[in-house]
């Protein structure tokens, strides 16, 4: 260490330069990120469901759906010449909106809106609004029945002939210039060309779909701007007040800074952008950058009181702090890095993002930091600042020491095991998923869920289609076996809690059957006869995303009523168990395309990849210790703090009602990052002081004066500047500033409290013989301290 040192602060002005240097170049860089989003980052990747889906998704539409739907707000119905013209320019305005999959648009004036009636003549066939239309009474009222012939009723005609939908698929790319579709474009289009253009006193628009979800929420999340500069300012105060050095406080979050402008501009050197989902991680990673600095500065003032100069107080406070500032930051890195393994594309962005962003701390905060500090620290006043502030808290130490004692040890231990009981049986209803309908990102009153409600409520098909494929060797079309079973699959379905409606081929081709009948409602079943099934099933085309050109591929789309986990989560098993117990030789029936299957598929994700990511975290803590400070019981005791307060962490989850998603899911890996930053400082000083024979109590206590202050100013200062985040714009973001703010206060209690307590009890139950200091280390410590 003292090599280290010597070479670091032999180079210090030089390494200032090019890290000022590297600043202003990464500062260009940074200024050109821009917002990312995309529909195929969002997809669990490997999993079942997403396989089928990426396997069906252009021949039985994917979950990328957008869907616009005009309201009437007079009085009277759609069926009015002003209203269908309206309807009509929607259409194809919606048509040509970059990204949208032509041959998918589909309203009451698109030719793949067709009906079948039955007439005195037999069966009639056409387009629900003729190419010849004109608007008069008569042909209105033709519309008006061809509407009826066609069952569009809930599909895309409200149930109460107020409004009528207009729906399309979205590519992942703009087909006119090949490149990555611009969401925030689509959605800025959708608003501009539609909304505003249609909206009015007669008519009102609503829209929903991934394109505009993604619009909204970046709109919120820029307001995460003014609640970073509020942050930033709020932590600028308490530092001051904690240090009562402006110049100090300056260079801390100068540092901070800095790290973070490097992060913006690697990742725009590497291509990346910044996901609106995960738009609060670089203000957490300041966080972790203020927090270290806060044990920087701190042990800085604490040698300025001790009498030595500002070169001699950075050194001291680089050497010493070098090595566990490391380890932390290492194990804060490993919660983010393994986020990597959920194999969701947004998720592992955000653990790249982190990563870099983490990584450039140890520059920032270890070493640029008491380089500047080197130059600029206060002088001797300072230093009777310091100490008069030291002597005030001290009077306060010996009270929290007293856990350090082992009768209180294992009291307070007792209690920390009951609450981690007591939580983890209040967290079993934890949900995994959205606890609300609509989408959770966005508040219930935000525009996009007033919409999704509306929509809801007025219409059969909506945006939750959950869509089964069948595989067959066989032609469904004329195969009565198979037919029948796809029938009894869709009545099952029909009839579980949530689902709204259930199309199949049988159940269409029933209806059929029954025109052919003239329309006698006793011939609505399924023909035995292979020539009957045909003619019953020849009218249904691959448009309908029913079955395919070579009818050997069919799909049953279930619509839900919203997409809750409970929901989700209901139907999802109700139709694994129906197949599971009701196979079909020569059928396969898999889960595939719509947004429920996505949803399913990325709810399982979430579920599977938790505790292994915990577990993954835990182990990095835990050997980074052990490789440090050569004791495994320092292992447990920075570890099982941590542990208790993820478990308080899930409870908390259950009773705020909030569901564990992948916006929620990372917090969890991003508080045992951070969290563990204040054991590590507490502990190695415990360490450094037990192996010079002092018992735990006291050990403790004189921890508590190099760094119990700084520890509790930390937790409370990112507890506060987090907090600020419960007013965002985006629900999401509110809900993850909560957590986070209870996780902080959690993680810095459990670190003051529970791992002193757990030092005494195993020093108590099993004293370890270590190996003494030598005069020099002894020497060098009593110096420092």
């Amino acid at each position: 260490m003292q090599r280290i040192e010597n070479l670091v602060f032999g180079l210090r002005a030089v390494i200032l330069v090019v890290l000022a240097v590297f600043t202003v170049i990464m500062g260009a860089y940074a200024i050109q990120l821009r917002m990312d989003a995309g529909f195929a980052k969002m997809l669990p990747i490997g999993h079942p469901y997403i396989q089928t889906f990426l396997k069906y998704a252009d021949s039985f539409g994917g979950g990328n759906r957008v869907l616009v739907v005009l309201q009437q707000k007079k009085d009277g119905d759609i069926f009015n010449a002003e209203f269908l013209e309206k309807l009509n320019e929607a259409t194809q305005d919606l048509f040509y909106i970059p990204g949208v999959a032509r041959h998918t648009v589909t309203s009451l004036w698109t030719p793949n809106t067709r009906f079948i009636a039955v007439t005195e003549e037999g069966l009639e066939a056409g387009d629900v609004i003729p190419a010849n239309f004109s608007p008069s009474p008569e042909s209105i009222n033709q519309v008006m029945q061809n509407t009826l012939r066609a069952d569009l009723v809930g599909r895309l005609v409200s149930t109460d002939f107020k409004s009528a939908m207009i729906r399309a698929e979205l590519q992942d790319f703009d087909p006119e210039t090949r490149a990555k579709l611009d969401y925030f474009k689509v959605a800025r289009l959708l608003e501009q060309n539609i909304r505003d253009k249609y909206v009015s006193d007669d008519i009102d628009v609503k829209i929903i779909g991934f394109a505009k979800l993604t619009g909204d929420i970046a709109d919120g999340a820029r307001s995460v701007v003014m609640f970073f500069i509020v942050a930033f300012i709020l932590t600028c105060l308490m530092l001051w007040l904690y240090c009562r050095s402006w110049l100090l406080t300056i260079v801390t979050v100068s540092c901070s800074l800095c790290s973070l402008i490097w992060q913006f501009g690697l990742l725009k050197i590497m291509g990346f952008g910044l996901d609106p989902l995960a738009v609060l991680v670089p203000f957490l990673v300041f966080a972790i950058g203020v927090s270290h600095g806060v044990q920087q500065i701190n042990m800085v003032g604490a040698e300025i009181a001790a009498g030595l100069d500002k070169e001699q107080a950075a050194r001291a406070t680089f050497t010493f702090l070098l090595r566990p500032g490391s380890v932390a930051l290492f194990t804060a890195l490993s919660g983010f890095a393994t986020l990597y393994i959920i194999p969701i594309g947004m998720i592992q962005e955000l653990a790249i993002t982190a990563s870099i962003g983490v990584s450039l701390k140890i520059i920032s905060n270890l070493i640029m930091l008491p380089l500047i500090v080197s130059y600029v620290a206060p002088g001797a006043e300072y230093g009777d600042k310091v100490r008069h502030a030291m002597e005030a808290r001290a009077k306060f130490w010996p009270y929290l020491a007293a856990l350090a004692r082992p009768a209180n040890a294992f009291i307070f231990i007792g209690i920390c095991m009951a609450i981690g009981a007591v939580a983890l049986y209040e967290s079993r209803d934890r949900q995994i998923g959205d606890v609300h309908a609509g989408a959770g990102e966005l508040w219930p009153n935000a525009r996009y869920n007033l919409d999704s409600e509306y929509i809801a409520e007025h219409f059969n098909l909506g945006l939750n289609v959950l869509t089964i494929i069948g595989k067959s060797d066989k032609v469904v079309c004329t195969d009565y076996p198979q037919m029948l079973y796809l029938q009894d699959f869709s009545w099952y379905m029909r009839n579980v809690p949530g689902v709204q409606a259930s199309i199949s081929l049988p159940v269409v081709a029933k209806k059929i059957n029954s025109m052919w009948q003239e329309g006698n409602p006793k011939w609505q079943a399924l023909p035995r006869n292979p020539a009957s099934l045909s003619q019953a099933t020849s009218s249904v085309g691959s448009s309908t995303g029913l079955v395919d050109t070579n009818c050997e591929t069919v799909a049953v789309q279930i619509f839900i009523a919203d997409t809750k986990a409970d929901t989700v989560k209901t139907v999802v098993n109700a139709a694994e168990s129906w197949l599971d117990e009701h196979k079909m030789e020569g059928l396969d029936m898999q889960i595939g395309t719509g947004t429920v299957s996505i949803i399913a598929a990325t709810n399982e994700v979430v579920e599977h990849s938790e505790i292994p990511m915990l577990l993954y975290v835990y182990a990095v803590v835990m050997f980074l210790v052990i490789l440090t400070y050569r004791e495994w019981r320092g292992a447990l005791v920075c570890v099982i703090p941590l542990i208790l307060a993820t478990i308080i962490g899930n409870w908390f989850l259950t009773a705020a009602t909030i569901g564990l998603k992948i916006s929620t899911l990372p917090v969890l890996a991003i508080a045992v990052g951070i969290g563990v930053d204040y054991g590590i400082y507490e502990y190695n000083r415990i360490q450094r002081y037990m192996r010079m024979g002092l018992t735990p109590y006291a050990a403790y206590l004189q921890a508590l004066n190099d760094v119990g202050s700084a520890t509790m100013f930390t937790g409370g200062t990112l507890a506060i500047g987090v907090s600020t985040w419960i007013f965002s714009a985006l629900k999401f973001q509110a809900d993850m500033g909560l957590l986070l703010t209870f996780m902080f206060i959690v993680n810095m209690v459990g670190a003051v409290t529970l791992l002193p307590a757990l030092v005494a009890a195993f020093e108590y139950i099993w004293p370890l013989k270590r190996k003494p200091l030598s005069e020099e280390e002894a020497r060098a410590i009593r110096h420092a301290h």
